[in-house]
């Protein structure tokens, strides 16, 4: 095992810390859970493609470099380093663009793949339903194929993004007969299609970064169909793999809070006990060991490997770790946490806050234990 980075990979490091030296905004940019927010970050994510950097491991023809994954990493590194503003595309440059590499049709991947990579159509997940969250098999939206094109109606929820998102991808029911997993199928629409009517939920802070989304008798083209139909789990399950288990929350976002983390430790160093500077050096360790296993799954898909049901380890993992990092950082501001007419505290209150919902998206921690048990380690259902 080779631990150290190649003279090519360190060239692209000092490459990508220059343009991003160069183009950060100096000031950060409004919440893209707001109007003029949204669009600060759909202008950012247009910076990011004008100079080659919004989907590195993406073949050229389609807006990318065409770099490996162990150089998206080193670029998450230089990209959380130079406090870059969050990704509002995230939902389609992370989670739909490699699903869509995988199972898309050609005519697909140049229909929707280079408006993306610009931020031109910004794009919400569609898969929750009211009865459906971490159990997706329960989906009872339907998709009824009517000639060349396909009729949705249903209800769907907790669509980050769909506030001002242009598309979304969601998951349907299109054999009314079936049962759970079988008969389901992914579809792509546009949120501003007739019969589509998209709902704000408010989160904590109270803007709205979740939606329902409800959908009654919406018309989309039978070619917006990914994967085929009736292999829609097996696609969702492509996407969620690589949601828990990779691009979702790369290492380098953990790693530049545990930074901060240590800073806070040092300027309140001398009122603090042993327990907090154990808690301190816990987040430090796990945000490295983290690293450390995410550089190893890309590896293993770089030889031909894939991401399996050992998704779910990395899910549990990053989402209990980011909340003790946040938890450390608290008990180090004391009653200060609360005051959030300072910044440095209302960042950590706020990443805290953030923190807790982790364990819930992208399938809950009690699920993914169970898939653990059932499908890594083999254990019977019952």
């Amino acid at each position: 095992m080779e631990l150290a980075y190649t003279e090519q990979q360190k060239a692209f490091r000092k490459l990508s810390r220059e343009w991003l030296t160069e183009n950060v905004p100096s000031d950060p940019l409004p919440s893209f859970d707001t109007p003029e927010g949204f669009e600060a970050h759909r202008a950012w994510e247009m910076t990011l493609h004008e100079g080659s950097w919004s989907a590195v491991t993406w073949p050229k023809e389609y807006g990318g470099r065409g770099l490996n994954l162990i150089e998206w990493l080193i670029f998450e590194e230089e990209y959380w380093r130079a406090g870059a503003p969050g990704r509002v595309n995230q939902n389609g440059l992370f989670l739909l663009a490699p699903t869509m590499m995988e199972y898309g049709s050609d005519a697909q991947k140049e229909r929707f793949l280079p408006p993306m990579a610009s931020g031109e159509e910004i794009w919400a997940q569609a898969w929750s339903e009211p009865g459906a969250g971490s159990d997706l098999a329960a989906v009872k939206a339907k998709a009824t194929r009517d000639g060349d094109r396909y009729v949705l109606n249903g209800h769907k929820i907790w669509s980050s993004r769909a506030v001002f998102a242009d598309w979304a991808f969601g998951l349907f029911r299109t054999d009314p007969d079936s049962e759970r997993h079988r008969g389901l199928s992914l579809l792509l629409f546009p949120l501003d299609s007739d019969g589509v009517r998209v709902e704000p939920i408010a989160q904590i802070d109270g803007e709205p970064g979740f939606a329902e989304i409800f959908l009654e008798d919406v018309k989309v083209p039978a070619d917006n169909l990914l994967g085929g139909e009736g292999n829609g789990w097996s696609v969702c399950m492509a996407t969620a793999g690589f949601e828990r288990g990779l691009m979702l929350r790369s290492p380098a976002r953990f790693q530049a809070a545990a930074k901060r983390l240590v800073s806070l430790y040092k300027e309140n160093a001398d009122r603090l006990d042993a327990s907090v500077e154990a808690a301190v050096m816990q987040a430090v360790l796990d945000t490295d060991a983290y690293c450390l296993s995410i550089y190893a799954a890309a590896s293993n898909i770089l030889a031909d490997g894939s991401i399996g049901p050992e998704a779910s380890c990395n899910k549990i993992f990053w989402s209990e770790m980011d909340i003790a990092l946040h938890r450390a950082a608290l008990s180090i501001l004391g009653a200060q946490a609360e005051i959030t007419a300072q910044p440095q505290s209302a960042s950590w209150l706020d990443g805290y806050l953030f923190s807790l919902a982790g364990p819930i998206y992208a399938g809950t921690n009690e699920i993914q234990k169970t898939i653990i048990a059932e499908r890594v380690l083999g254990m019977p259902r019952k």
